[in-house]
């Protein structure tokens, strides 16, 4: 059975730095285009950077140059590096992964048609 697990995250000051991990069991997560998303209070889960099977990314515009998204495929471990922390960031957390790319055309695609999804972890910034 497949299990997708995540590690990390908590509380920070703004201008702070996070690193969230992800991990599979029974998946090698180097066969699939992986993904963070995140998700805020009454808010639609939205994309914040991939890496695709190739090593490619692809950003977020609210996260871009101050997030790096990286993979060891040895170790089988997706990790998302957070720096420069802002409150808007605070949110749930999720990694995910799939055989299809997870943009196109400039868009992110639709998370509830993901293959796998890790149990989510929370970050909260303070302002």
């Amino acid at each position: 059975q497949v299990q997708v697990v995540q590690s990390g995250g908590g509380f920070v000051q703004a201008g702070g730095s996070l690193r969230l991990s992800c991990t599979a069991v029974g998946l090698r997560l180097a066969t699939r285009h992986v993904a963070w998303f995140r998700q805020a209070p009454g808010k639609e889960r939205e994309g914040v950077a991939t890496i695709g099977r190739d090593g490619t990314t692809t950003y977020g515009d609210s996260v871009k140059g101050r997030f790096t998204v990286s993979k060891d495929n040895a170790e089988n471990i997706l990790y998302l590096q957070m720096n420069s922390l802002k409150p808007a960031a605070t949110a749930m957390y999720y990694c995910a992964a799939d055989r299809r790319q997870l943009t196109y055309g400039g868009r992110w695609r639709d998370p509830n048609a993901l293959e796998r999804w890790g149990q989510g972890t929370l970050v909260t910034v303070s302002s």
